[in-house]
């Protein structure tokens, strides 16, 4: 499956993240970067951002000193990114297809992993990012966990509406498959006609330990998990984690 078939679901959602989600994300996501790993980070650093979406967290790392790369799999996602940070290296690609020789000091995603769907190719990602990574490089990155699923897609509507388009979005969980969902319905106007679009996205839900287990099949060592609310104080509920790790270099 190439990547561009298997992110289109994805492309329309670049509208809607950009205008809608991604400053809230930015608002809880610089914090935590300065809390965890900025400090140890010179400026001029190279920064790998996996899953960068529309660019918004690139432009601020920019902006504060470093050198950053970002891929993403949705074309959708980097036309906004191209726009938001034009002096950033953008790729349009698939953490699962990544091949780089050791380039960078960090490498960071945030939100991405829910939406690698099998736990052998998330620990292929990470083998990817390992070997991106210097020597003593730091990988962080963000995702939901379980709690998060279990109390906040309960099938529930949100939405917005605009000038020119509209959308709604409703979010389940299948405990049993570990799966949520987004059933997402846009309708933009366009050359003065509302069009509808549907899409349907899949995100997978880990547990601490699998995500664990799976850092260190990659190589990493050094592995720690703060809660976003509980340990961080940045998330208005708990349900969602960092988790930092470092590529070693043995003597």
């Amino acid at each position: 499956m190439t990547t561009t078939n298997l992110y289109a679901a994805y492309d329309p959602l670049a509208h809607i993240y950009n205008e809608d989600w991604a400053l809230g994300v930015l608002k809880e996501t610089i914090p935590a970067l300065e809390t965890l790993i900025l400090p140890n980070l010179v400026k001029d650093t190279q920064i790998l951002d996996i899953g960068c979406g529309t660019g918004q967290l690139a432009q601020k790392l920019i902006e504060k000193g470093y050198q950053v790369t970002g891929i993403d799999p949705s074309e959708g996602m980097l036309r906004y990114a191209r726009e938001n940070a034009p002096e950033a290296k953008l790729i349009f690609n698939d953490a699962r297809l990544l091949d780089f020789s050791p380039t960078f000091d960090a490498v960071i995603s945030i939100g991405a992993f829910n939406h690698v769907m099998s736990l052998e190719e998330l620990t292929s990602v990470f083998k990817n990012i390992y070997q991106a990574l210097l020597d003593n490089g730091t990988f962080l990155f963000y995702l939901f966990l379980e709690e998060e699923y279990k109390y906040n897609w309960d099938g529930k509507i949100t939405g917005n509406v605009k000038e020119d388009y509209a959308w709604a979005a409703r979010n389940s969980y299948d405990l049993e498959t570990q799966i949520a969902t987004i059933n997402l319905t846009i309708f933009s106007l366009i050359e003065k006609t509302w069009q509808r679009l549907d899409s349907t996205i899949l995100e997978k839900c880990y547990t601490k330990e699998e995500l664990i287990s799976a850092l260190k099949k990659a190589g990493f060592s050094n592995i720690h998990s703060y809660d976003s609310h509980h340990d961080l104080k940045i998330a208005q509920m708990p349900g969602s984690a960092y988790f930092v790790c470092h590529k070693r270099v043995n003597n």
